[in-house]
């Protein structure tokens, strides 16, 4: 059976890019940095997440049973989740500018994640994993699709909805938590191919983090700057391990760093807008460091597009 030539996992360059235009956008009010900037980058991201949908979809459609094959692979199987979660994103990049389409890719991308995670989660729980299955990816459908979610509707002014989501995303981050530390720390290591994807485990703190800032505008209470904190320590711990996390040659899947990334600036520009002492000091590192490693990889991706492209 042959596998879709693009994978699901592709859509977590929106995740990256789309969350580094949300941050500019805090920092042209911080700092009063050209907001064009953001705006561009936030142009450049639905674009790719256009481009993504149009091939993916069409896919799906050509080869179904390659598309849920890749919904029901082990390793695989919760990236789907970042089409719908890509899709949040694009909302909130289009709402100045248009609160219908917004509303319109919000309802369309709220129903596919709460379809698809219930489906991908009622798989889980049948049972018959590998342990050496249980990686990161696992976190996508029920953690960054229901956290995604919340900071969505807390965007359209819909809290109340997004509260909901959040508690739904905040509950099985802590039930597959222990899960993950508990594969982290057996026997046998994270295939190289595989260690990229520890940059989904750094990002639910922090993304759980710009979900309450977006659903609370202004919040600064000690459990935001206490997920904050945790997602710092995440982040610092990549650092640390970045030899071994990065034995992998460059690949696509190294974007999954960049959700946790721009959910960590966005956090640090939004309490610095709230006059947190911490956060004033951090964010402009913080700010710097995010954009060279979100270029960086722009640039990787796109040398090797050019240089598939030039093969086929």
């Amino acid at each position: 059976m042959k596998t879709a030539r693009l994978p699901a996992s592709y859509f977590g360059m929106i995740l990256g890019l789309a969350g580094m235009g949300q941050a500019w956008r805090v920092a042209s009010g911080l700092w009063g940095l050209p907001r064009l900037v953001g705006e561009g980058v936030l142009l450049l991201a639905s674009l790719i997440w256009a481009a993504l949908c149009v091939v993916y979809l069409r896919q799906a459609l050509q080869q179904p049973h390659a598309a849920r094959a890749e919904a029901e692979h082990p390793v695989q199987g919760g990236t789907p989740a970042l089409m719908a979660i890509a899709t949040m994103l694009t909302a909130m990049a289009v709402l100045p500018y248009s609160r219908t389409a917004a509303e319109c890719l919000a309802s369309v991308a709220l129903a596919g994640h709460l379809s698809f995670s219930l489906w991908h989660t009622g798989t889980v729980w049948r049972g018959g994993r590998s342990h050496q299955d249980t990686v990161p990816t696992v976190y996508l459908p029920t953690v960054a699709g229901n956290f995604t979610s919340g900071a969505v509707l807390g965007a359209l002014g819909q809290p109340s909805w997004g509260w909901l989501f959040l508690g739904a995303g905040v509950f099985s981050w802590l039930a597959l938590e222990s899960l993950m530390i508990h594969r982290m720390l057996g026997p046998e290591p994270l295939p190289a191919p595989q260690r990229p994807l520890v940059g989904i485990q750094f990002a639910p703190p922090v993304v759980c983090g710009m979900a309450c800032l977006m659903l609370s505008p202004g919040a600064h209470e000690p459990w935001l700057l206490m997920l904050w904190g945790y997602g710092l320590f995440q982040l610092l711990l990549g650092l640390r391990m970045q030899p071994w996390l990065g034995e992998q040659p460059f690949a696509m899947s190294y974007w999954s760093y960049t959700f946790g990334v721009a959910a960590t600036t966005i956090c640090a520009l939004k309490l610095a807008t709230s006059g947190v002492d911490s956060a004033r000091i951090l964010a402009w590192p913080i700010f710097v460091c995010a954009n060279a490693f979100i270029g960086y990889l722009t640039f990787k991706s796109a040398a090797l597009f050019v240089k598939g492209f030039f093969r086929q």
